[in-house]
Order: C-alpha cells, then sequence, then structure tokens
C-alpha cells in the first residue's frame, strides 16, 4: 500500500454546486449504476457529480498489479488467481449464510469464505452461486488466515471472472482506494471513477496555463485526474499527485496574495505617533531588560503600525520568550494616540491571567482595562458592553465573547489574537469587522515552520522571537514511571514548592477522559498523594469555580493542582516547578510542550515527568523529541514531518486549508515553487485578466471568492 499522508481532506471541489437537482436525480442521470439510495449516500460524502468524482482523490493505492506471496500470511489483503474445485451453501442458523469454495492455485488448495445475511425476500448468495461453481476461474481478494505453511483460508471481499472485462479496474493494476461512507463500497467507488475518468466533459478547463505547465515539467489536469484514480505505474501516480498537489498550492498562494494586495490596499484614516507618555513609564517598570530580540519585533511592528495601510502580523516565539511584553508595547502605542485596543484569547483562564499581568505591568498608568468572557453574569456582561460602546475601556481582554454582535468599539483600531493556533481564518475576520480598518497582530507560542507558516498565513508578514531571556529557566524532561514521578512531587512539596498533575480530554471521549481524571484525582488524594493538600480542576467547571481554584493555586493553599489540559496556556504560578502528564502519549507534542512551560516560570529548576507506554512509533518519537529538546522550533518542525499539518494546527484550523492531496511537509519544496511562479504571473497579468489566465483565475474564484471575508479580482 502506498502511504496517502493527507490526502483526503474534505472539501467540496471547484464548481460543483448550487444545482436544483435533488443529488439522487442528478447522480442517476450522471452515473450507471446509481439509483436514489446510492445518490443519497454519495450525496452526503460530497458526490454530486462526475467532477466530485474526479476530485474526490483516492485516499490510498494498493498494488494489486500481481498476486500475492501465499507462502506467508500478510497484514493486509491477499489478491491472487485460482481455479475452483468444489464449493457449498452453509446454513449457520436462520439469519446467517456461509459459502465454502476449495480453490487451487500453483501448488496450494485454500478455502474461501463469503458470509452473508439471509433474506426471504432474495437470494444473498444468488450471484456466487452462479460464478463460483467447479472449474471457474477467479481473481480473489480478501483477507487471510493461515500459519507458518502459509495462506489456509481467505474472507473474500471481491472476487472477478477472468472472463469478465470489467475486473481490469479491480485486479492485475494498481487500484484506488477510497474514504466510504455506509452502503458504498470500494467495488463501486471505482465504477463511477472509471465513469467520470471517461467522461470528458467532467474534465474542467485545466487552470494552469501551458507555459506553466511546460516550465514545471507538469501533466496535464486530464492526465492527472485520471492517473491519480488510474495509474499505470506508481512513477505516474507520483507525477499525478504531484501535479495535483501543486495546482491545489498555486491556488493558494494567489488567493493569499490577492488578500495581502486587499489589505494593502486599503487607506488607513488614522495614524499613530509615539508619544511615549505611557510607553516610556512602562518600559522603566518592567524590571528587566528587554532582549534583542523583543527590541527588534516592537520596532517591526510600531514601523507596520505606522504604515498607511492596516498591519497584520503574525508573532512566533517559543513558551517563555516574551510575546506579551511585546504586544503590550503595541497596545499602548495605540492607547496612547487615543484607540480602543482587544485583546483575544481562546480561554477564559488565559484571559484572567493576561488581566493579571497586564495589572502588574500597567500599575499606576492610567489605562482602563477591562475583561469580557461568557463567564460574566448578564448584569456585569450589560455594564462591560456599555462601557465599551461608550469608549470607557481602553484595552479589553476576552474570549470569542468580544466576537459577538453587541459588542461595540467605537475607538478600536488595534487587535491581538493570542494562541492563533486555536482560531481560525474566520474568527480573524469577523474580529477585523468590528472595526472599518483594523491593526492586526495573531501570536502563537506553538512555533510554526516556514512552509506552513506561508501556507495557513500567507496574507500575514511574520516576526520571530528567537531567543529566551537570560533568566528563563528550562524545565528537564523525564520518560519514567509513576512511582518516580509522584515521588518527586511529594519530594518538591516538601520543600514548600507546588505541582500538576495533568490528565488528557480527548474530544471524541471526554466524557469518559473526565470521569477518568475525576476517579484519578480521588485516587491520588486518597492513596499516594494523602498528605498533601490535592485540588482537581477541568474545563466542564463552572468559570467562577476554575479562576477561584487558580487564585487558590496562586497564592499556594494547595500543593498539587490534577488538571485536564485546560491549564495548557495561561497559567503563570512561578512556584509550580514539578509536572507530571499522565497517558503523555495521547497528547501532540505542540500541547506536551505547552504543558511543560506552565513550569519553569520563575526561577526554581524544574521537571517534567512523562508518563506513558507508548504503542506506536511516532508516538515513541513524540516522546523521545521532548525528552531532548526544549526548542519549540524544533518542535514544531517534527510535530508537522510526524502528525501533518491539519493535526498540528489543532481542530480550530482544520478545513480552512482547502488542500485535498498536497501534504505541506512532504511538498514543502512545491509551496515556494507555487509561490514564485505566482508573484511572478502577477508581475505581468495583475489581475490575471489574459486569456491564458482565464481558467486560473475562475478557479480561484471558486475556491476562495466567498471565503475570508472574499476575496476580489476586480
Amino acid at each position: 500500500m502506498v502511504p496517502a499522508g493527507d490526502y483526503t481532506k474534505s472539501t467540496p471541489p471547484p464548481q460543483s454546486r448550487g444545482r436544483g437537482d435533488l443529488p439522487e436525480t442528478a447522480l442517476s442521470r450522471a452515473f450507471r449504476g446509481v439509483g436514489p439510495k446510492r445518490g443519497r449516500q454519495l450525496a452526503l460524502m460530497g458526490i454530486l457529480t462526475p467532477q466530485d468524482m474526479l476530485y474526490n482523490f483516492p485516499r490510498d493505492w494498493s498494488d494489486r498489479s500481481s498476486g500475492s506471496d501465499l507462502s506467508k500470511v500478510p497484514e493486509g489483503p491477499v489478491v491472487f488467481q485460482g481455479r475452483i474445485l468444489s464449493g457449498r451453501l452453509i446454513r449457520a442458523n436462520p439469519r446467517l449464510g456461509i459459502f465454502k469454495a476449495r480453490v487451487a492455485t500453483g501448488d496450494r488448495k485454500i478455502d474461501l469464505v463469503w458470509f452473508k445475511h439471509l433474506s426471504f425476500r432474495y437470494d444473498a448468495f444468488a450471484a456466487i452461486k452462479k460464478d463460483v461453481t467447479t472449474g471457474a476461474d477467479l481473481w480473489i481478494v480478501g483477507k487471510a488466515e493461515g500459519d507458518l505453511l502459509g495462506v489456509r483460508e481467505v474472507r473474500v471481499d471481491e472476487y472477478y471472472l477472468l472472463s469478465d472485462p470489467r475486473k481490469a479496474l479491480h485486479v492485475g493494476r494498481i487500484v484506488p482506494v477510497y474514504g466510504l461512507t455506509e452502503g458504498i463500497t470500494q467495488h463501486l467507488m471505482r465504477e463511477l471513477a472509471h465513469q467520470a475518468v471517461s467522461a470528458a466533459a467532467a474534465v474542467p478547463a485545466d487552470p494552469l496555463p501551458p507555459a506553466l505547465l511546460h516550465k514545471r515539467g507538469l501533466l496535464s489536469l486530464k492526465q492527472a485526474l485520471s492517473a491519480v484514480h488510474f495509474p499505470r505505474s506508481f512513477a505516474e501516480l507520483e507525477a499525478a499527485r504531484t501535479r495535483l498537489a501543486y495546482e491545489e498550492l498555486l491556488l493558494l498562494e494567489f488567493a493569499w496574495i490577492f488578500k495581502r494586495r486587499q489589505t494593502r490596499g486599503l487607506a488607513k484614516n488614522f495614524s499613530y505617533e509615539i508619544k511615549r507618555h505611557l510607553l516610556t513609564p512602562f518600559r522603566e517598570g518592567l524590571g528587566f531588560e528587554l532582549t534583542r530580540a523583543q527590541k527588534r519585533v516592537i520596532n517591526e511592528l510600531f514601523e507596520d503600525l505606522r504604515q498607511p495601510f492596516p498591519m497584520t502580523r503574525l508573532l512566533q516565539g517559543d513558551v517563555g520568550s516574551g510575546k506579551t511584553v511585546v504586544a503590550l508595547s503595541a497596545l499602548l502605542l495605540a492607547v496612547e494616540n487615543g484607540y480602543q485596543a482587544a485583546f483575544m484569547v481562546p480561554t477564559e483562564i488565559l484571559a484572567d491571567q493576561h488581566m493579571t499581568t497586564l495589572s502588574q505591568f500597567l500599575k499606576g498608568l492610567p489605562v482602563r482595562c477591562a475583561m469580557l468572557t461568557s463567564r460574566l453574569s448578564k448584569g456585569d456582561r450589560d455594564k462591560t458592553v456599555e462601557k465599551i460602546r461608550a469608549g470607557e475601556v481602553d484595552i479589553i481582554v476576552g474570549t470569542h465573547a468580544l466576537l459577538e454582535s453587541d459588542v461595540q468599539f467605537p475607538k478600536l483600531k488595534f487587535a491581538v489574537i493570542d494562541e492563533q493556533h486555536r482560531f481560525g481564518v474566520r474568527q480573524r475576520t469577523t474580529l477585523r469587522q468590528k472595526s472599518a480598518l483594523l491593526d492586526l497582530l495573531v501570536m502563537t507560542a506553538t512555533p510554526i515552520p516556514r512552509t506552513l507558516a506561508l501556507a495557513l498565513y500567507g496574507d500575514l508578514d511574520v516576526s520571530t522571537l528567537d531567543e529566551m531571556p537570560p533568566d528563563k529557566t528550562t524545565a528537564q524532561t523525564f520518560h519514567a514511571p509513576e512511582e518516580e514521578s509522584l515521588a518527586a512531587v511529594k519530594a518538591e512539596a516538601a520543600k514548600g514548592h507546588q505541582a500538576y498533575v495533568v490528565y488528557p480530554i480527548i474530544e471524541e471521549s471526554a466524557n469518559l477522559d473526565l470521569q477518568s481524571a475525576k476517579a484519578e484525582y480521588e485516587r491520588l488524594r486518597t492513596g499516594p498523594l494523602k498528605d498533601l493538600r490535592v485540588a482537581l480542576i477541568h474545563g466542564a467547571m463552572p468559570g467562577r469555580t476554575k479562576a477561584k481554584i487558580m487564585a487558590e493555586f496562586g497564592k499556594r493553599e494547595w500543593d498539587v493542582l490534577v488538571a485536564t489540559p485546560v491549564i495548557e496556556v495561561g497559567i503563570d504560578v512561578p512556584n509550580a516547578t514539578v509536572m507530571v502528564v499522565q497517558n503523555a502519549d495521547r497528547f501532540g507534542m505542540a500541547s506536551l510542550h505547552q504543558l511543560r512551560g506552565r513550569i519553569g516560570r520563575g526561577r526554581l529548576p524544574s521537571v517534567c515527568y512523562l508518563v506513558a507506554d507508548p504503542k506506536t512509533e511516532d508516538a515513541r518519537r513524540r516522546l523521545e523529541t521532548l525528552v531532548a529538546t526544549c526548542d519549540g522550533f524544533r518542535i514544531g518542525e517534527e510535530d508537522l514531518k510526524i502528525r501533518g499539518p491539519g493535526e498540528f494546527m489543532g481542530t480550530a484550523q482544520h478545513g480552512e486549508l482547502t488542500l485535498k492531496i498536497a501534504d505541506l511537509h512532504r511538498h514543502a519544496e512545491l509551496l515556494a515553487q507555487a509561490r514564485s511562479d505566482a508573484e511572478e504571473m502577477l508581475k505581468t497579468d495583475p489581475r490575471l485578466l489574459a486569456t491564458e489566465n482565464g481558467p486560473l483565475r475562475d478557479r480561484i474564484l471558486s475556491l476562495y471568492g466567498d471565503t475570508w471575508n472574499r476575496i476580489d479580482l476586480a
């Protein structure tokens, strides 16, 4: 099997929506063998037309070009030819039938088995009894069982008579393997893909002009679509994937360039002057010297803010690199010019932490701050919203609550989005719509490899904090058993220090995970840590309860905080020196790196213990990387290699990249080529109005014209 990577992201293909027909009606006309029921099932997969089927790329490919070696039992399906020696139907019970056949292949004799649910309305075995007769020659595909001497029995998934010409799609070649839904088989998907490939009208106009195809040595669109479904060789398959991946990346880069051009085409009706009546006392009151990287990035931000067009910049820096101070410098520049500024964060805990940080750094300065989260009572929320609307708040810290329609900012000119990977393009756009023109800074503590930044944030300039403050301590990390980890917790508590014990909450099994975390809290509180003061915090708690527990932990009223990943961002307790992450193999590397960033916040030596029994090679690689390095950029690169961009960015970003076949790690060079080619083409044809660029322009608009606050090529 060929690894498919991230080739099956679900995004509707271009030029395939907006028809008045019911899906089953349109599909019945377009495909042979598709009735209303199958039509509805295919529509659930986003397949409404032959063109949709063309763009429903295989998730994998199986090499059936020759028979399997039956002298050993493979992990995957076996494929072989044989001649039927005998066959018989067995009724296992009133509702289940079994058809068994003996087949000869080479010098081996193998038992074939079919299972079917019996029905009073039709003979479930009719086709098998007709085809699988003594002397019939078949291709067999199925799951094998056997012993050290090789395959003995095969549970048949597919079979084809050698005399059946339709077998050419399913055996004796490299075969596509598709994502399925209930009631749809691989056999049907291959049949439909072949119909679509054979229908000339299904292939849209090639968006890549001939000159570009020649320059990059790429297949035409028709060749690539045919070869990605039914390749004649793995070399042809790779050529098809390269062509289609390049096209996707090129379309994405054009979209980002146009988006950036639109932003830069806007003229700000306001400006900034560095007055220093807030910035200077803020800088003097910090109590520490800014790093060279912080000074450089602040200068980059100030230069951007004074441009005549709105700023769109990404600030990335590792945990503890000082992003908040940099952002606060820009927030104060806005405030000292008489404007409002917003600071949007993904969680209430992080909002609390930022409010605490702002209160410390801005103490004594005439800056009015407020917080807006869903935790506020209706009365408090109404008062805060009214103050914001009246211009009586300078800096507003908040969660998604800032995006609600009744929250109006009369003087909002600058906004910061923290932990950008928790949000998406749509949230970014919604915040921008709060003000006709808005300078925007997005921040992430999950350092993003350049390739991914180019794809995810192609409309943003990037600033990087690549230097740690000199007094920043780094937590040592060990892969250790629970006994050793909890012994360290007790030892640190004896010194007056505090600890976290973190349990995973995975979205698909959140209720079960939460029950497990609560049970483990009780086990620790009454067992190994019974002599310590142990508290529990999790995301399902009311906001006020979480805030109370965190405040108590900050005041050292608890020795140990048992927590879910709700503490991943925004917790700053310098006295916490130990973290134990239970079932660490269930976390991604970015999350683990963020979690251990909750310790080592002061000058005390800190240790993170990863308790895990990794079952896969990827899980082992993740743990080994985290033990070996605290460099977030190196971790980010390795994370992208292991998990791919969709998981790397988290669920908020997943699906906002319209990539169905491109892999941002595998195709990093293609992405760079696509960016270069897009910029080169726009030098001579800025709006893609040349005749040969018409299909390219149409495809960009069909994919991106109505997203991200509209992309306009006028």
